[in-house]
């Protein structure tokens, strides 16, 4: 009895400390640090309190869910740790500027990123006349001098 009991505790003794070896283990995730800029396009000054939005993307191109959004500081720079390897979408949004959007590759530790945010465009409005709307005049039409 006392060698059956023996030989059952070291079967599993033997069981505990192999089987931890024999699972293989995942390798962890390789994550990366991305440091923003944001600058104006016009003089290049730093844009603050910019809201830089980061969203993961799939192989299909997709936003995924989940998301992260930075404030720069008053030098316009903002930046996180621990971002996983893979396309993300970068969009940046400001006072008194064009939003910003792109997708980058994130495939190493360390990525600077400079954005230059455009300003506004000119909205038109349709109680205004525009330059493509006026006609050239016909032949007909000129006014004598």
């Amino acid at each position: 009895m006392n060698r059956l009991l023996r030989n059952v505790c070291l079967f599993f003794l033997i069981l505990a400390v192999t089987l931890p070896a024999l699972a293989k283990k995942k390798p962890p995730e390789p994550l990366a640090t991305l440091n923003f800029l944001v600058v104006g396009e016009e003089n290049g000054k730093p844009v603050r309190n910019a809201a830089v939005v980061m969203h993961p993307v799939d192989e299909d191109g997709n936003q995924t869910s989940g998301g992260l959004e930075l404030k720069t500081s008053p030098d316009g720079k903002a930046s996180y740790e621990g971002i996983p390897y893979g396309k993300l979408r970068v969009q940046v949004l400001a006072h008194g500027f064009q939003t910003y959007g792109e997708d980058f590759d994130v495939e190493q530790d360390s990525i600077d990123i400079t954005i230059k945010l455009k300003p506004p465009t000119k909205q038109y409005s349709i109680y205004e006349e525009h330059p493509s709307d006026q006609k050239p005049p016909a032949d007909g039409d000129k006014k004598p001098q």
